[in-house]
C-alpha cells in the first residue's frame, strides 16, 4: 500500500515512520524542512497534567493516553534514528501566586498530585518569589527536546524506508470520480492508494478539495524567548506554570511561553510579546530579571474552530487528516500515529479519537479556508 504525507511536522513524521515500519510505501512532501514549523517553535512538553488539569473532555484523554505512551515513543525514536531527543520526566510545577489560585488548584487535584504549601514549593525551586501561595506538582509530566525531535523521526523515517521530499509544497489535489486522484506539486504529481494531511497550519489551504472535506484549520500565533542565566546561577529543574505562561529548562536556557493571537500567516517578532513573557516570568521568578535575554521566535499553531484536535477519515474516501492540535502537537504525536495506523492498514477507528472525526464539520467549511 502507498501512502502519501503532506507535511513533515510531529504528527505527519510520526505516522509516516509508524506506517513504512508496518510495511507500506510512504512518501511525506514538506513545504520547507522537516520538524521547521510549529514543531521547531513549541515547547516539548509532554504535560498531560498541567495542560489538561480542570478539564474531563476527550481531548485531556487523548492527552493522557499519549502521555503513557511517550517512554517508550521516545525510546524507539531513539533507536530507529541513533539521535538522542532528551526525553526527560521531571514533572511539572503549577504555582499558585495566592491562596484563591491554590484553592482552584487543590479542587482539581488527582491522586497522581501532591498539593504544596509555599515553603515546599520553594524547597523544590528555590528562585520562585517569596509571595507565592503554593503549588500543584504533577510529578509525571515530561520534556522532549521538540528541535532534536523533528530531526529525528526525519532520519526515522528515511531508516524505516519512507521517502522524504522536502522543499516540496502541495498545491493542489486533483480529484477524478469523486476521488483523490493524485498530489499535486510544483515538480510531480504524487499518486496513492491514501493520503494524509498533516500539514499544520496550512492543512486548510490546499486547493481543489471539494468543499467538505476541506478541515477549517486555522493558524494561531505564538510566540517564545529564551533566557540564559547569569554566571553562576542555576536553572530550574522542572517545568513552571503560572502568571500566564509557563518555563522550561533546556539546554542551559529557559524557555519562557507563550502568546496566542490570530493573526493569520504573520510570524514577525513583536517587542510587546517579549516584554508580556519576561513581565510575567520575573513575577515568578525574580531573580530572571538580571538574566540575559537571549532569543525570540514565533511559530504558528494548527487550530480548530472547537479547539479539539481533527484526526480520521475526510468526507473524500481516502483522505486522512491529522490536524487541528493546537499546541499540543507533540503530546499527542504517538497516539494519533497509533490512530492513523489503524485507521489505513487495519480500517478500524480508535473509540479515543471518534470525537475527533473530520465529518463533524461538515457544512462549515468553504473553498480556501474556515468562513
Amino acid at each position: 500500500m502507498k501512502i502519501v504525507i503532506i507535511g513533515a511536522g510531529v504528527c505527519g513524521l510520526s505516522v509516516g515512520w509508524r506506517l513504512a515500519e508496518a510495511g507500506a510505501e510512504v512518501v511525506v512532501l514538506e513545504r520547507a524542512q522537516p520538524g521547521r514549523g510549529a514543531t521547531w517553535a513549541a515547547g516539548g512538553m509532554i504535560a498531560a497534567s498541567a495542560e489538561n488539569a480542570d478539564k474531563t473532555t476527550p481531548d485531556a484523554a487523548l492527552a493522557s493516553h499519549a502521555a503513557l505512551l511517550w517512554p517508550d515513543f521516545a525510546r524507539r525514536i531513539e533507536e530507529a534514528s541513533g539521535q538522542t531527543i532528551s526525553y526527560r520526566r521531571d514533572g511539572s510545577l503549577l504555582v499558585a501566586a495566592d491562596k484563591a489560585r491554590l484553592d482552584e488548584l487543590a479542587a482539581i487535584r488527582t491522586n497522581a498530585m501532591w498539593l504544596l504549601d509555599a515553603a515546599e514549593t520553594r524547597r523544590l525551586e528555590p528562585l520562585l518569589a517569596e509571595s507565592i501561595a503554593g503549588a500543584l506538582f504533577a510529578p509525571d509530566d515530561a520534556q522532549v527536546d521538540n528541535r532534536a525531535l523533528g530531526l529525528a523521526l526525519a532520519h526515522a523515517l528515511v531508516n524505516a524506508g519512507g521517502t522524504l521530499q522536502t522543499n516540496e509544497a502541495v498545491v493542489r489535489f486533483e480529484i477524478a470520480n469523486g476521488r483523490i486522484d493524485g498530489v499535486r506539486t510544483p515538480f510531480a504529481v504524487h499518486q496513492a492508494d491514501a493520503y494524509v494531511l498533516a500539514a499544520g497550519a496550512w492543512s486548510g489551504g490546499i486547493e481543489g478539495l471539494p468543499r467538505d472535506a476541506i478541515p477549517p484549520v486555522f493558524p494561531v500565533k505564538g510566540e517564545m524567548i529564551a533566557l540564559r542565566p547569569t554566571r553562576g546561577a542555576a536553572l530550574p529543574t522542572r517545568l513552571l506554570w503560572g502568571n500566564d505562561v509557563y518555563l522550561i529548562p533546556r539546554g542551559g536556557r529557559l524557555f519562557v511561553g507563550a502568546t496566542a493571537a490570530r493573526a493569520g500567516f504573520d510570524t514577525s517578532l513583536s517587542d510587546a510579546a517579549a516584554d508580556w513573557l519576561a513581565e510575567r516570568a520575573f513575577a515568578l521568578l525574580p531573580d530572571l530579571s538580571r538574566w540575559d535575554f537571549d532569543e525570540q521566535w514565533a511559530g504558528l499553531r494548527p487550530g480548530s474552530p472547537d479547539d479539539l484536535p481533527i484526526v480520521g477519515e475526510s468526507a473524500l474516501s481516502g483522505l486522512f487528516i491529522a490536524s487541528g492540535q493546537y499546541r499540543n502537537g507533540i503530546l499527542f504525536a504517538p497516539a494519533i500515529a497509533d490512530a492513523l495506523v489503524s485507521l489505513i492498514l487495519e480500517r478500524r477507528s480508535p473509540p479515543n479519537i471518534l470525537a475527533f472525526d473530520p465529518k463533524r464539520f461538515l457544512g462549515l467549511a468553504t473553498e480556501g479556508g474556515v468562513r
